[in-house]
């Protein structure tokens, strides 16, 4: 899986455990855009300040699984379609 910081966004206060939690390779933003399944995270001004980028189904689970045990919710667990091109949007509840 690929991530990146999003220039000019400020990070959240728990992203340093997503960093701790999930095994990311840091990639400039249009590398991890080319990704099949994108996750983006809000930080508390909701922003997207993350970007992350999974190839394969059981990556964009695991990763989605992780966000859930940090505390986050995705916004779109309840739509099947994919929103501004992010398959899940974690943000803190």
């Amino acid at each position: 899986m690929k991530t990146a910081l999003l220039e000019g966004k400020k990070p959240a206060h728990f992203d340093k455990h997503i960093i701790g939690n999930l095994l990311l390779d840091v990639a400039p933003p249009d590398e991890v855009l080319k990704e099949k399944m994108l996750i983006g995270v809000r930080n508390e001004a909701g922003e997207i300040f993350r970007l992350i980028g999974a190839t394969k189904i059981n990556s964009f689970m695991n990763a989605v699984e992780e966000l859930f045990d940090l505390g986050l919710v995705d916004e779109l667990q309840d739509t099947e379609e994919p929103k501004d091109g992010f398959d899940a949007i974690f943000s803190e509840p």
